[in-house]
């Protein structure tokens, strides 16, 4: 507490802002002497989650455990992305910025968390403040990230060599939690729906469980693509079945999703800013996707998810029960490669059957 002309001032509060008026001052008028919204931060936590967008989202399961831990804490979350995250989740989005660097150099925590081996992430690690860190540091002599102590070194091991990856059989997120110091419990994500913005989905058919098919995967990786004639067969199918298939992805997916929609009458609505289609996936029943950005909104979003994978460890994978996690018929050799090393992509070999059976087991018509 201080005294500023005699005023009582809370800046230990998690509400104050400092700059403008908090949120209990300008809707109730409280100041902070007897204000009854005070809420005096008891751990300050800085996570360092900066990229990309799907790792960010699978790192939101942290956030159930900081504040089942520390249920006083006021958690900072520095990313590159800040609309993905949860607003109403965390007290404090910064993106990372020259503005943000300096001032979050200027202050003390007492939790940090460093999940990237990004060099500016590693250098934050080791320029800001905090009684304890975890995570990822920067090597002083060799300038490359490096674990920061025992508890980072499985998922930086992982990281740098293919083999252990390969034999890697923890979830993502169980090692993220490990990494931090904790015992994953399955925590679930923390995710805005955005289904009080008021989106207008008449146009989606009803009467029939909606199932989303996510056509593309980014260009990163494009061994994971799967052909016009496997979503053609695996529309008919669902089709046939009682199922109403929506078609779903960016503008990289516009033009083969018009192409589908042309073939099969399956519903696309086009494509739509991110927080849109957030929504828009969240009123599917059941989702089909290769591993990219919807899958991981789908498993944010609670959705049972058919994850159709190829190059990437299965066990990486932590669909929380709902779904199903399919794959080609013959072993990929692959491994974490943008093109395949026999011409065609395995993905190829995974018959549309196999997935529509994984569709059927998860979402039931």
């Amino acid at each position: 507490m201080a005294s500023l002309n005699g005023i009582t001032v809370h800046p230990d509060c998690r509400h104050f802002r400092g700059d403008i008026p908090c949120r209990p001052n300008k809707e109730h008028g409280y100041q902070c002497a007897g204000c009854p919204e005070y809420a005096p931060v008891q751990q300050r936590i800085l996570i360092i989650k900066l990229g990309a967008i799907g790792d960010v989202i699978r790192t939101t399961p942290l956030l159930r455990r900081l504040r089942r831990e520390y249920p006083g804490c006021k958690i900072t979350w520095l990313t590159l992305t800040p609309a993905i995250l949860p607003s109403g989740a965390i007290d404090e989005i910064l993106k990372l910025e020259l503005a943000s660097v300096l001032h979050l150099q200027a202050r003390e925590f007492d939790l940090l968390l460093n999940l990237d081996k990004d060099k500016e992430a590693c250098a934050l690690h080791d320029s800001i403040r905090a009684t304890q860190k975890f995570g990822y540091t920067l090597h002083p002599q060799y300038g490359v990230a490096w674990p920061s102590n025992e508890l980072a070194n499985h998922k930086f091991l992982t990281g740098v060599f293919d083999e252990l990856s390969q034999l890697n059989q923890k979830p993502y997120v169980q090692e993220i939690f490990e990494l931090c110091g904790f015992e994953f419990q399955h925590e679930e994500y923390v995710f805005d729906t955005h289904q009080d913005k008021g989106y207008d989905w008449r146009a989606l058919p009803t009467g029939k469980p909606r199932i989303g098919l996510n056509t593309g995967c980014g260009d990163r990786w494009t061994t994971r693509l799967w052909s016009d004639e496997k979503w053609l067969t695996l529309i008919g199918q669902l089709q046939q079945a009682g199922y109403a298939p929506v078609l779903l992805g960016g503008t990289a997916e516009d033009e083969r999703n018009q192409r589908l929609r042309a073939a099969t009458g399956a519903t696309y609505l086009g494509t739509f800013p991110l927080e849109q289609f957030i929504n828009l996936m969240y009123q599917m029943d059941g989702i089909v996707t290769q591993v990219t950005m919807a899958m991981h909104i789908s498993i944010a979003l609670q959705k049972p998810t058919v994850l159709m994978n190829n190059i990437f460890n299965p066990y990486e994978f932590d669909l929380y029960g709902r779904g199903q996690l399919v794959q080609p018929e013959r072993p990929c050799v692959c491994f974490y490669r943008g093109t395949c090393k026999l011409g065609t992509s395995c993905m190829e070999e995974l018959p549309a059957e196999k997935v529509f059976e994984a569709v059927q087991a998860s979402v039931p018509v």
